[in-house]
């Protein structure tokens, strides 16, 4: 029996990742766990491989973040099946660098669809549920560019400093429902994303790290996974920052 034994997780980009790290840690600490994912059907079995390796039982959605219709009935399905949801983590997003002057409005709209607007609907569709259990907690993923900024990223920036606003207002919007809102705020994480940084970029950051090394996913995930559990009851409308002293 885990912490999470009886609840049920959606964890959305949950193929690979951040998002698979997540996945795999609610499901060591018993939780049923849900994966949304966008299109690498590959990924999405590898986790659920993991899932099932963990004892735990997985199931996986395809779905488009960004359409909010789809995000309503990807929650609807949770519940369908297993009669609750307990923990969202809005984990899904894109970056797509370019300096501000080149964007185009399309790159824009991407960024804040995917990291944005699919987190606010995905918040709005297990509102209700969670509030009429009186239970549940939402976490979303952030970046340590949503606090600082960073030239050639002022898209993936604005929609990550946007879901800090949101997460705050949310937390407050819900407390009293015993749902609690938080963040998690990565820095330099060894991801598939990251690797597509240029190295003179890499480097820069890496230097501005204290403890000298780039996190990992499951550093990313144990943070989630605390403030998914009971021993972060009383704290709520935070943001966790996971980046080895990057940004204090």
């Amino acid at each position: 029996m885990g912490e999470f034994s009886g609840k049920v997780a959606l964890i959305t980009g949950g193929s690979r990742g951040i998002g698979r790290a997540c996945a795999l840690a609610f499901a060591q600490r018993g939780a049923a766990v849900v994966i949304g994912y966008a299109s690498n059907q590959a990924a999405a079995a590898e986790t659920l491989k993991l899932i099932a390796g963990a004892g735990a039982k997985g199931t996986a959605i395809q779905f488009d973040v960004g359409d909010g219709s789809a995000a309503g009935e990807a929650v609807e399905k949770v519940i369908a099946e297993h009669g609750r949801i307990d923990v969202l983590v809005n984990n899904a997003g894109i970056a797509i660098d370019g300096l501000v002057m080149r964007l185009k409005d399309e790159d824009w709209d991407r960024q804040l669809n995917a990291n944005l607007r699919g987190a606010f609907a995905l918040i709005r569709a297990v509102a209700r549920p969670m509030m009429k259990q009186r239970q549940g907690v939402i976490i979303n993923i952030v970046s340590v560019v949503g606090e600082t900024g960073n030239a050639g990223q002022a898209a993936y920036s604005a929609s990550k400093a946007g879901l800090i606003g949101l997460t705050k207002s949310v937390a407050k919007e819900l407390g009293s429902r015993n749902v609690r809102v938080n963040a998690v705020s990565p820095g330099l994480i060894d991801t598939d994303m990251t690797s597509e940084l240029r190295e003179q970029a890499k480097t820069r950051m890496f230097e501005a790290i204290p403890l000298g090394r780039w996190g990992t996913p499951a550093d990313v995930a144990n943070a989630v996974a605390f403030l998914a559990s009971d021993a972060a009851s009383y704290i709520t409308g935070e943001i966790l920052k996971v980046n080895g002293g990057m940004y204090m």
